[in-house]
């Protein structure tokens, strides 16, 4: 029978996935706050609550992993898994932040569509957590991440694109500038996560 003389900490697992299901409520509304004309700006104090929890999720992550003397993955990597996922919070925060403090009414292209890959981002480092657990799949969303990351940035490319054609006011395209790039940056901190999904895999083979 094979046993650990000093059992690993699995903890680390469940909160890791805790803090996804936040994003996930965070993107979803973002999404909401997006969906209509005119933009609901109150959604901006909901998605600050959960960008709040997500910050409290960390500090426990951090704090179990300074207590913690034998961890289930490599405690580097725990620390970046935890920066990252809060990384991913903070981009939806901001961008529901500046859309409210620019007080936008009605959204150009690309606002909408970069939300809804968040969303769908967002998702996947979920499944990636719940696989990293179970220790198998977790290559396949990884690589699903990446893609919605290039999705995203064809969006932003063209919505800038459009933006720069079509706006002759250029405090609006300063305003919308800093949303779109917002936007895209959450699914960049999203590729992050799957970085570090993929080195914690490969260390693990």
């Amino acid at each position: 029978m094979r046993f650990r003389l000093i059992p690993r900490n699995e903890d680390f697992y469940t909160q890791f996935v805790a803090l996804a299901a936040q994003l996930r409520v965070g993107s979803g509304l973002l999404e909401e706050m997006l969906a209509v004309n005119p933009v609901l700006w109150d959604k901006a104090d909901e998605i600050k609550e959960v960008e709040h929890s997500c910050d409290d999720l960390t500090h426990q992550i951090i704090s179990r992993l300074n207590a913690t003397f034998v961890t289930p993955i490599d405690r580097e990597d725990i620390h970046a898994m935890a920066k990252c996922l809060d990384d991913v919070m903070d981009a939806v925060d901001a961008s529901a932040k500046v859309i409210r403090r620019y007080r936008i009414d009605a959204v150009r292209y690309g606002v909408r569509e970069l939300a809804h890959v968040v969303s769908l981002s967002v998702d996947q480092v979920g499944h990636a957590l719940e696989a990293l657990e179970k220790k198998t799949g977790v290559a396949q969303r990884a690589v699903e991440i990446n893609r919605l990351e290039n999705e995203a940035d064809r969006i932003h490319e063209e919505a800038l694109r459009r933006l720069f054609e079509e706006e002759r006011d250029p405090v609006m395209i300063i305003k919308w500038k800093e949303i779109l790039d917002f936007l895209e940056e959450a699914t960049d901190r999203c590729e992050d996560v799957a970085n570090v999904l993929e080195g914690v895999v490969v260390k693990n083979a």
